[in-house]
């Protein structure tokens, strides 16, 4: 494949009082538009308000820092109040209007993953906001405006002038935006820092997937996810997705070395990630890591809901489930070299802790 793979950082797209919008461009990571994957980054200040808006993308949002509330609106649905906090996923089908914000001195900030198949541009989120000063409110007339919200001419002008944020906003103390709701949480968020572990490897790694079962929503935004916490130095079994998803991958945390390999057996990719890299492994090409001592940490998005992987090592292994001869033949090696091939990683699953 002649696409560039590199990982990359995010750029910033626009700033406001109350903080900041980031996106991956397609132009620097061609994969992007290649998989029609969007990917952006919200950073909120103390008190930033991020607008209501609706996005041409459904989306999975991943909080990865800080405190705060957003608020959800489903299509012919009430307004969903949510507490919000690091390790929170939620899934954000097409149609959902969100308004996010911060109240603590700590920054908020929230990563968005999606699938642009149906989106204005490949690769791209485009934001369509309710107010401000690039609002819906501002592209129509004021006859419009006073027709459909049955207000007199001097109202319309007061609340369409009034509209002088774009995107993001700092609101003042005397603004009291909806409490949180304990129960509005159902359904809408899991926090996969807390959620159950299924996979847990002693000094190898962690993972939680965000599937139709613990998170239903996922079923409409047709992704799932997963958060995986790989321990120092440990490595991450090559692997592929089995079933033609692209998987998209944000280092939350740390950093370590990756591998990408390719149709005749070609390295496509080998570098080294670090916390806020974004890379793109495409369809069914087989991928590992290895942690730096430190670990590494990371949110990927499947194109799928509910994603099946094939791994190459470890007890899981579909080397395990070949015969014998097989093996044999297909290495072309005696059978005693396939004997030792076999009788390696019988109880070692998905991650393979540091050598001793």
């Amino acid at each position: 494949m002649a696409i560039d793979l590199t990982p990359q950082l995010a750029k910033k797209v626009c700033e406001g009082d109350g903080g900041s919008y980031h996106a991956w461009s397609p132009s620097e990571l061609p994969m992007l538009q290649h998989g029609n994957i969007g990917a952006a980054k919200l950073a909120l200040e103390k008190n930033g308000f991020a607008l209501p808006r609706y996005s041409d993308s459904s989306m999975v949002a991943y909080v990865l820092q800080g405190n705060g509330v957003a608020g959800i609106v489903l299509p012919e649905s009430e307004e969903k109040v949510l507490a919000i906090k690091k390790g929170d996923a939620l899934a954000l089908p097409f149609g959902v209007v969100t308004w996010w914000y911060n109240k603590d001195d700590t920054e908020l900030v929230v990563l968005f993953l999606g699938d642009t198949s149906k989106a204005h541009k490949a690769g791209e989120f485009t934001n369509f906001f309710l107010t401000g000063s690039n609002g819906i409110f501002t592209g129509f007339s004021n006859e419009f405006v006073g027709r459909a919200w049955d207000l007199e001419e001097k109202d319309v002008k007061t609340l369409v002038g009034s509209q002088s944020g774009k995107g993001i906003v700092k609101l003042d103390g005397n603004i009291k935006l909806p409490e949180p709701k304990p129960d509005h949480r159902k359904g809408m968020a899991l926090n996969c820092l807390e959620a159950p572990l299924d996979v847990d490897i002693k000094d190898g790694g962690r993972v939680v997937v965000l599937n139709t079962k613990n998170l239903p929503l996922v079923g409409e935004v047709g992704l799932g996810a997963d958060l995986v916490r790989l321990d120092g130095s440990a490595m991450c079994s090559p692997g592929f997705s089995c079933d033609s998803a692209l998987q998209v991958t944000y280092i939350v945390r740390g950093s370590g070395r990756a591998q990408v390999v390719g149709p005749d057996g070609k390295r496509v990719l080998e570098t080294t990630v670090k916390a806020g890299n974004l890379f793109i492994v495409p369809r069914f090409h087989v991928v590992s890591k290895i942690a730096d001592p430190d670990g590494m940490e990371w949110f990927s998005i499947i194109t799928t809901p509910n994603p099946v992987f094939t791994h190459l090592a470890g007890s899981s292994s579909v080397w395990k489930a070949l015969s014998p001869t097989v093996l044999q033949a297909g290495f072309n090696v005696d059978s005693k070299l396939e004997q030792l091939f076999r009788s390696k990683r019988t109880s070692d699953a998905i991650f393979f802790p540091p050598p001793k």
